[in-house]
């Protein structure tokens, strides 16, 4: 996983849980990295999950939530830094469907040795959008969150719900509908 995820991650919880929370599930989680990143570098995926574990126990959160509170704590950091992904499209709509062939090719460009989600996208109507993801990592919860920050961000009238179609989450669903007002 590429560097950025890591130092985002350790600074959503210093602001959300306080430096002693941070280091301490930084040294509790006996890191090969030892808990030292820099944005460009690459770590392994089994550092996150031993960083989310431990503070999900510190804090007394699910894994789950925590990282949906990630995934929309880092869409608001991808607006503050990208915020041209942002204004180009019209509406959440745009963006989410621009995931795959545009954002994605943006990343591989900045990070070319990022493993990203992939994403089938489809759009039946002009209300009406789903999204599939796939990845061997199993972060839908993270990708919800990114979802929920794209929704808030656009402030458009759009509901979501979620379907894992394996049960490991490795295949997750997001099938969104636009409301009349948006």
């Amino acid at each position: 996983m590429k560097g950025v995820i890591f130092t985002e991650f350790l600074e959503m919880v210093e602001d959300k849980f306080g430096f002693v929370v941070a280091d301490k599930i930084v040294t509790e989680s006996e890191l090969p990295s030892n808990g030292v990143y820099t944005a460009v570098g690459t770590y392994a995926h089994s550092e996150m999950v031993n960083l989310v574990v431990a503070l999900s126990k510190e804090v007394n959160m699910s894994i789950p939530d925590l990282l949906k509170a990630y995934g929309d704590h880092m869409f608001g950091q991808f607006v503050k830094y990208y915020p041209h992904f942002m204004k180009e499209a019209k509406g959440a709509f745009e963006f989410l469907s621009g995931i795959e062939n545009y954002i994605h090719v943006e990343v591989r460009k900045l990070y070319p040795d990022a493993e990203l989600p992939h994403f089938d996208i489809q759009q039946p109507t002009t209300n009406e959008l789903t999204m599939i993801y796939h990845s061997e990592r199993k972060m839908a919860d993270f990708a919800e969150g990114l979802i929920e920050g794209c929704l808030k961000y656009y402030k458009e009238n759009i509901t979501f719900e979620r379907n894992n179609l394996e049960a490991d989450g490795s295949i997750v669903q997001f099938s969104f509908i636009r409301h009349a007002g948006s």
